[in-house]
């Protein structure tokens, strides 16, 4: 199906389907209702935040960087995965720029990860079932 991305502030919407914040920390003024689940694992390392904030890093370091802490959260997000192939997943993040924001990056690891899991059942459905 879909991966969305949205501020958490932003009020939910009839096609956001499961709303999942994916910050190290709760963000002020929003309510525990408005989400579905929380995967703070999925949060960008704070140390990192820190040096993104502070404009240590470039964006291709600060992906590169994200990518490598997320690295052994694999299980996490195959479950995304699989909820977004059931139906949509929106990421939400208190980022107000989705293009210089980790949910960006989570949104294609998910979908990349979609994209070879259908190609896995493609290969197994044409691959010598006589």
């Amino acid at each position: 199906m879909a991966v969305r991305t949205k501020t958490v502030y932003e009020k939910a919407g009839p096609g956001d389907g499961r709303r999942v914040l994916v910050m190290r920390f709760w963000p002020r003024g929003v309510r525990k209702e408005s989400v579905n689940g929380w995967e703070k694992e999925l949060g960008t390392p704070a140390d990192l935040i820190k040096d993104w904030k502070a404009g240590r890093v470039t964006w291709q370091e600060f992906s590169r960087r994200y990518r490598t802490a997320v690295a052994s959260q694999k299980e996490r997000i195959a479950q995304l995965t699989a909820a977004a192939t059931e139906g949509t997943v929106t990421l939400l993040c208190s980022c107000r720029d989705e293009g210089r924001c980790h949910r960006s990056i989570l949104k294609r690891l998910i979908e990349a990860a979609q994209r070879g899991t259908r190609k896995g059942r493609a290969v197994r459905r044409t691959g010598g079932g006589r």
